[in-house]
């Protein structure tokens, strides 16, 4: 008995082996590299974390295909954040998933007038943010956060944050 693919490869990789295949498309927790300096925020107390990007490179805006998996549809990172860290509040263009792996977090929501909800997720819990929603986590317990973060674009534009300052210099922190 043979198997049939009932679906086409991409164009890209349809003359790939098996073994090209895997070299490519398989990354391991081991093999990537913490970025500590992924975000224009990321050097702001309270906005210290890590980035171990997977798939595509994230809001980050890094777009170094250095053992990354390359990005179709989507993006996907695990963020390891520090005790009495988070993130900037910020907006994508596409939604953004906040998927907790290990420890607890508070995942928020804001509109443009200040106001905010908040919900505690442990393990096994998340939250999927809108376009155009403003939102960001916090680590506010003793232990190291890691939270699966997925964006729902293979190059997303680079993070929109609430804050001008920060707005003004992620381009700059990118070397543009």
């Amino acid at each position: 008995m043979s198997n049939v693919a009932r679906h086409p490869r991409p164009a890209e990789i349809a003359d790939w082996s098996l073994d090209r295949i895997m070299d490519r498309y398989v990354a391991k927790f081991g093999d990537r590299t913490a970025d500590w300096d992924a975000f224009a925020d990321a050097n702001i107390e309270g906005y210290r974390r890590a980035q171990h990007r997977f798939v595509g490179a994230g809001a980050s805006g890094k777009h170094d295909d250095g053992g990354i998996v390359p990005a179709g549809n989507f993006t996907l990172s695990i963020m390891l954040v520090p005790p009495g860290q988070g993130n900037a509040p910020h907006t994508h263009e596409v939604e953004e998933v906040f998927f907790i792996l290990q420890g607890r977090c508070i995942v928020f929501i804001e509109d443009e007038d200040g106001n905010r909800k908040s919900a505690e997720l442990g393990p096994w819990e998340m939250i999927s943010c809108p376009p155009g929603v403003i939102h960001g986590y916090q680590n506010d317990t003793d232990e190291p956060v890691y939270l699966q973060v997925m964006l729902g674009r293979g190059k997303p534009d680079v993070a929109g944050f609430t804050d001008q300052t920060l707005f003004d210099t992620r381009q700059r922190h990118l070397g543009g």
